[in-house]
């Protein structure tokens, strides 16, 4: 059996998979995978050192190995503060007025890359397929088939991919892409991002794009896909019935007193939109001030990437904004936005998100967004919430039957608030079983066998390339 060597910019340790903060997307969807595989999953340990070593801290917890290094304090302001975090995530979020371009920052985005390639090298066997996660470590394939990896290779992407005339505004913007095309596998979130980054091959690099999506170059074939990815259905369902996920679900319920209930789970990100979803609920409550003392909006929202300057603008931002709309439509005996500025064990999300009557899911533009899927995992089938979904969202594609909405339109979000306080339960229900067949059937079991299937370079996908490169070595 081929070994699974996972790489990503951070590390979950599998004991800490219930633990707060635990709920983004790549964590449970990589421990998920690696219990299922005697593998290896290798990054930065989130630790800071004075001077970079290389050395290995190994951990085997749950059926997982963990394999981490410490990275300078220059190596995180320049790797993962600078280039990571205020070039690309922005960019690839559509945001290039927040979009920052500093040489130092590229440079230490290619210098901490070689130097995952270089720690990383020794744990590879001949055999091993290699999993490379998100835009942190866009090149760190060509890095590796420089050092002599021949490895079936493959790179996922969480976030979205920008049209070409915005990627076209990054610096060695054709470095950067054609070092990706040293994998055999480049999976995206959805058609959408794939047919983004195709359209730039073509354009932009003067590559044939065949049929299948495949590219041709230097004499490989590259598979490019989409790969939606899903939740682990299973495991969270089991969560959702434990004893923790009631107590929480009753816990709550008891807190709003018969009010109705949003609910929101962000990263604090200026992609989540949660200063239009803030927006928008305000104006539903002026709109219907009959609902004012009846409807409750939860906004759970942990802090992420606090050293960069414009997160902390955001959490300002939302404080002002909390403290504004509860100023003008709070009552002695309640106030109509509970803002929260910390994370939850799974467990206890799913008993928040069967509590709440809607799941309120709108960002401005997000690869997938795993929130919405666990939404429609814990409702109560008899009783479902309604699920209102941002149409600029991965999700969107696969979940048709929710309430789907431009967050950039206040107006249209709040009236669709409204829309679903006022759903009757027939339709509540319909909606409901068709969501969950989608999150159920696309789960992240599949998701994994169809990137793992490619990999390997099963259905004639790319399956001559490893021979290819045995022969030209």
């Amino acid at each position: 059996m081929n070994r699974l060597i996972v790489i990503s910019n951070r590390v979950s340790v599998p004991n800490a998979a219930g633990a707060a903060g635990a709920q983004g997307g790549l964590a449970v969807a990589l421990n998920s995978a690696l219990r299922e595989h005697r593998g290896i999953w290798f990054g930065w340990s989130g630790q800071e050192t004075e001077e970079f070593t290389g050395h290995l801290n190994m951990q085997r917890i749950d059926d997982v190995t963990t394999a981490t290094i410490d990275l300078e304090p220059q190596d995180i302001e320049e790797y993962y503060n600078g280039y990571a975090n205020r070039t690309l995530w922005p960019l690839f979020h559509y945001r290039i007025d927040l979009t920052e371009y500093d040489r130092n920052f590229g440079e230490g985005y290619e210098r901490v890359n070689a130097r995952f390639a270089d720690a990383v090298l020794p744990l590879i066997e001949p055999d091993d397929l290699v999993w490379v996660h998100d835009y942190h470590l866009l090149p760190l394939g060509s890095l590796l088939r420089g050092k002599g990896v021949k490895n079936r290779m493959g790179l996922f992407l969480h976030t979205p991919w920008p049209p070409t005339r915005l990627l076209a505004s990054l610096p060695f913007h054709e470095r950067l892409v054609s070092s990706m095309l040293e994998y055999d596998v480049i999976g995206f979130q959805t058609e959408e991002w794939l047919g983004s980054f195709l359209h730039y091959v073509e354009k932009e690099m003067g590559l044939a794009i065949n049929e299948d999506g495949s590219i041709d170059c230097n004499g490989r074939r590259i598979v490019a896909q989409a790969f939606p990815i899903g939740i682990d259905y299973d495991e969270f369902v089991e969560g959702a019935r434990s004893d923790e996920a009631r107590e929480a679900h009753d816990h709550l319920k008891a807190s709003v007193r018969g009010r109705k209930m949003l609910i929101g789970v962000d990263r604090l990100d200026y992609s989540k939109g949660l200063g239009e979803r803030f927006e928008s609920f305000s104006r539903f409550l002026t709109d219907n001030p009959d609902q004012a003392a009846r409807v409750v909006l939860l906004q759970i929202a942990p802090p992420s990437r606090g050293d960069v300057a414009s997160y902390q603008q955001i959490r300002e931002d939302l404080e002002r904004k909390t403290g504004h709309i509860n100023g003008a439509h709070a009552d002695v005996a309640f106030v109509p936005i509970r803002y929260v500025n910390r994370g939850y064990p799974r467990r206890q999300l799913a008993g928040f998100y069967r509590a709440a009557d809607i799941g309120l899911v709108t960002p401005l533009r997000d690869g997938m967004n795993l929130v919405a899927k666990e939404y429609v995992a814990a409702q109560d089938p008899d009783d479902p919430g309604v699920l209102i979904l941002s149409q600029f969202t991965g999700a969107a594609l696969q979940l048709t039957d929710a309430l789907l909405v431009n967050p950039h339109s206040i107006e249209h979000v709040g009236e669709t608030i409204k829309r679903a306080l006022e759903m009757p339960l027939a339709e509540r229900r319909r909606r409901h079983e068709k969501l969950l067949a989608s999150v159920r059937d696309e789960d992240i079991v599949h998701w994994r066998n169809q990137f793992v299937a490619a990999l390997f370079g099963r259905d004639g996908d790319g399956a001559g390339d490893r021979l290819a490169r045995d022969e030209a070595a």
